[in-house]
């Protein structure tokens, strides 16, 4: 096998470059020169909204002409815009806000390009899940990004089942309308004394961090007009064997831990068992006294 080497400095080629380009995630005075210049000199920018990008070339004062391309024209685009950087055009891509292929349209393009040999070149900038990170007051590395977690409940809890033995701050991306939910997910899986952080429209004008544990942030999030797009930072599992641990003591005072912690006694069951791989229905029934 070989490396394959290619080269992202300007010069002389046969087929165009395809750029990443950032874009703001809220201030419009952190997009950069070189951005603004990018968009300026290719020959078309592939956007995820054009509407949404359009006012920011608006602002910006940039003439270049946009195509769409987001996750459901995806298939068929491609072969275009390959087509068009075959051609020797130079074409940027851009998402609504921050760094194009993260929760957001992108990867599939950069992948065929890498197999046409086209290059490809980022750009650095704005970005959502960096920007929350160095102002949490977590440890900022290592650390696991995971962005937006499955919406069906029984996939979400096994996704947070898993997650729970990460060692390190691990960065998600959550909507206003799901907050509640995950949280609460979250608190049964994680237990509710984790540490979190909730960053919320991160570089506008009504930007705010909140720190605390999973319960403080349930009961924030009970607040039917939470509003904004959520980072939400959580401090990594700094027992990740736990579940072998947890046998040192019983399983009713485990239960009972896990209710003086804020879980109602149904959560803390169902924890109780997710820890010690044992079914819910037996943990209930010793805590509660019903085995023979």
């Amino acid at each position: 096998m070989t490396i394959n080497k290619m080269s992202s400095f300007q010069g002389q080629k046969l087929v165009g470059t395809l750029y990443l380009v950032p874009t703001p995630i809220g201030n419009l005075g952190d997009m950069t020169s070189r951005a603004v210049e990018t968009l300026q000199n290719v020959d078309l920018i592939c956007a995820e909204d054009t509407r949404n990008t359009q006012k920011l070339l608006n602002h910006f004062e940039i003439k270049t002409s946009q195509i769409s391309f987001h996750e459901h024209n995806t298939k068929e685009r491609i072969p275009l815009l390959l087509a068009k950087l075959k051609e020797g055009l130079n074409l940027a891509q851009v998402s609504d806000a921050g760094m194009p292929s993260i929760s957001d349209p992108g990867h599939e393009l950069v992948e065929a390009c890498i197999e046409a040999e086209i290059p490809v070149v980022p750009l650095p900038g704005p970005n959502a899940a960096l920007t929350a990170l160095i102002a949490s007051g977590l440890t900022p590395q290592p650390f696991m990004f995971y962005g937006f977690l499955p919406r069906k409940h029984k996939e979400l809890n096994e996704a947070l089942v898993k997650l729970n033995q990460q060692e390190v701050t691990m960065i998600f991306y959550e909507a206003p309308h799901r907050l509640k939910k995950t949280l609460q997910a979250m608190g049964e899986v994680f237990g509710m004394d984790r540490k979190i952080v909730l960053c919320r429209e991160l570089t506008k004008r009504y930007e705010e961090f909140l720190r605390g544990s999973l319960a403080d942030a349930v009961e924030f999030a009970k607040d039917d007009e939470v509003r904004g797009e959520f980072v939400v930072i959580v401090d990594g599992n700094h027992a990740p064997n736990h579940a072998e641990e947890v046998l040192d003591i019983s399983l009713e005072d485990e239960v009972n831990q896990k209710i003086e912690q804020g879980l109602k006694p149904n959560a803390a069951i169902k924890e109780v068992a997710k820890r010690r791989q044992m079914k819910k229905q037996d943990v209930y029934n010793a805590y509660h006294h019903l085995t023979d």
